[in-house]
């Protein structure tokens, strides 16, 4: 038997569609959007309270649309962990915004000095006790608040290493 003989009636291949079904079907969408366009832009003349309540009710969805956004609970951020420091207990120094192991913590003589420090000097950077290596332990005597945050200064003595016994003041983010 050939191969001819064994193709049953039913299961002859029917021709596919050609384009020009498709083309139409394109034409007849852009003819429906076209009047829907032009009925639409009639009743500008026709009747313009339904016109422009039309477009003010369009505006006041988007409106809508765009401040309803969200949803969702907020992503956490991650950053210093921020604890209550208290008064007479011992904690390490710990760089807020640093990463390298290496880095050290700035202390001061007076709190808010802080926000004015600048080390470009090689004087600044080599001062006796002002830059403490990360880990030092560190023991809380008192608080000072600044730029309208309670306990944002820390006054710490120094428990370990060659400055061991000196009082200076470091931000309470940089003592873990």
């Amino acid at each position: 038997m050939s191969n001819e003989e064994n193709v049953q009636p039913e299961e002859t291949v029917q021709p596919q569609q050609t384009n020009a079904n498709n083309e139409s079907a394109t034409d007849k969408a852009k003819e429906t959007a076209g009047n829907a366009l032009s009925t639409f832009l009639s009743l500008k003349e026709t009747n313009p309270k339904v016109f422009f309540g039309a477009i003010g009710g369009v505006a006041v969805l988007l409106v809508l649309l765009m401040s309803s956004g969200g949803g969702g609970s907020k992503p956490a951020l991650n950053g210093p962990k921020l604890i209550n420091l208290a008064i007479g207990q011992r904690y390490s120094l710990k760089s807020a915004n640093a990463y390298d192991p290496a880095a050290t913590v700035r202390l001061v003589s007076t709190p808010g000095a802080i926000a004015a420090y600048d080390d470009t000097e090689e004087a600044d950077r080599n001062g006796a006790c002002q830059h403490i290596p990360q880990g030092t332990q560190v023991s809380v005597l008192e608080f000072a608040d600044a730029f309208g945050k309670q306990n944002a200064y820390a006054k710490v003595r120094v428990e370990d290493g060659s400055c061991k016994g000196n009082e200076a003041w470091a931000l309470a983010i940089d003592i873990q």
